[in-house]
């Protein structure tokens, strides 16, 4: 890398961090999610804003020569986010919360899926395929894109309103991650069929099997061997820099995961939460170093990086984004609403549950962008999903923002438990 090369990189990173952090305090201050902004900051530096400035536009061609290192940051901001997730939740649901976590993945995800299945023959049309899009990967593509629930945006949001230690967050990350699964499978399906006739059946039963042996054993098993590992004498690392122990655990299972072709944003989560596992003093330092650093530069430009991959030139249909946008919400937030009823809850429960796992996020871009890349969708629709993914999540914070501001329970509080661990604190106003 030359110097000319690594100054342009730098500035771009400064852009993105400073647009980052300045969109995000100024979304705070208009009560909206800081999640948002920092999305907001990469478009406005990309091609559709900023980006037609010759200077600006000269900028970031000559910093995507060297795009393997802002694919790094970008994923090591996620990766981070997740890590960080995980071992704030500790505990991803109780015992007496996998009845109520089972319904609302099973139904609150299962219904739209396969209703937009179902319906898919009569929803597919020429416009939404791109290259190599035939019938059944656009079906699919579409039904995932109705399904999904962000575990990013959603943890993100989380944690700006100061609520990932509740009980309503641990409903709502423990039903995005176990949907996730299936339906990151999905996609793994579509791209797959993506200008083929026919699938390989048994290399996609082993991507299944491994993917859940390792969620499995990350929840079960492998806290246990780590909490062992914390402990023993001769463990140098955890005793002279358990920052730098967080993060080899981190790394040890991102590249576990990576080995077995399972999705390392899951393997960052299940990290966080071995390392801490219910523990969190012992790492307490160590995590609000990993943090401070985390949210002030990685998790912000990986945010920002993701509206900048945003090409709004490249087309944007209104009729397409308003149907997708209201059909998909409608159905999800009453299949939500249904699973949640089964599961016991009532009242403003269902609403604020039903508007949470609504938000489709960092895995609706990417689910967007891996469609795009394989040819799966067209431009247009490659922007309604993005669109649709910015939009709902922001329903979601503003929601969820007004909801404490109001004082009003996250969930109704069991009987025999402190409101404590059901409603979160109303954030410190920036």
């Amino acid at each position: 890398m030359s110097n000319s090369d690594l100054t342009s990189l730098i500035l771009v990173l400064l852009l993105l961090v400073g647009f980052a952090q300045l969109l995000g305090y100024l979304f705070v201050r208009l009560r909206q999610p800081k999640v948002i902004g920092e999305i907001l900051a990469g478009i406005v530096l990309g091609p559709a804003v900023l980006g037609r400035i010759p200077a600006v536009s000269s900028l970031l061609t000559q910093a995507k020569h060297q795009g393997n290192v802002l694919d790094f940051v970008y994923w090591l901001g996620l990766l981070l986010l997740m890590f960080l997730s995980g071992a704030e939740t500790q505990q991803l649901f109780s015992r007496e919360e996998r009845r109520e976590v089972s319904w609302l993945a099973i139904v609150g995800s299962g219904i739209p899926f396969a209703l937009a299945l179902a319906l898919g023959p009569w929803l597919v049309r020429p416009s939404l395929a791109g290259p190599n899009g035939n019938r059944i990967s656009l079906m699919i593509i579409l039904a995932v894109g109705v399904a999904v629930t962000s575990v990013p945006v959603v943890s993100k949001i989380f944690s700006d309103l100061k609520i990932l230690h509740t009980r309503f967050a641990r409903l709502v990350l423990g039903v995005a991650v176990c949907e996730d699964i299936v339906l990151w499978l999905a996609l793994a399906v579509a791209t797959a069929m993506a200008g083929k006739a026919a699938l390989d059946p048994k290399k996609m039963s082993l991507h299944l099997l491994a993917t859940l042996v390792f969620f499995v054993a990350g929840l079960t098993i492998v806290p246990r061997v780590i909490k062992r590992i914390n402990k023993a004498e001769h463990n140098v690392l955890v005793k002279q820099s358990p920052t730098g122990y967080a993060l080899a655990v981190l790394f040890a299972y991102c590249a576990v995961a990576g080995a077995l072709d399972v999705s390392l944003v899951f393997a960052a989560f299940l990290a966080g939460f071995a390392v801490v596992h219910k523990k969190r003093r012992i790492f307490a330092e160590a995590l609000d170093a990993i943090g401070k650093v985390a949210f002030a530069f990685f998790i912000p430009v990986y945010f920002a990086i993701v509206g900048l991959k945003l090409d709004l030139i490249r087309g944007f249909g209104l009729w397409m984004l308003v149907t997708f946008l209201i059909g998909s919400c409608v159905v999800k937030m009453l299949s939500v609403g249904l699973a949640g009823r089964i599961a016991g809850f009532r009242g403003l429960d269902l609403v604020n549950l039903s508007m949470t796992t609504n938000a489709r996020g960092g895995p609706g871009i990417v689910l967007a962008s891996v469609a795009f890349d394989a040819g799966i969708i067209s431009s247009q629709f490659y922007t309604t999903l993005v669109l649709a993914a910015v939009l709902t999540s922001q329903f979601a914070g503003a929601w969820l923002e007004f909801v404490l501001r109001k004082g009003w329970p996250l969930l109704t509080p069991k009987s025999g438990e402190g409101p404590s661990g059901i409603t979160a604190e109303v954030p410190r106003a920036a």
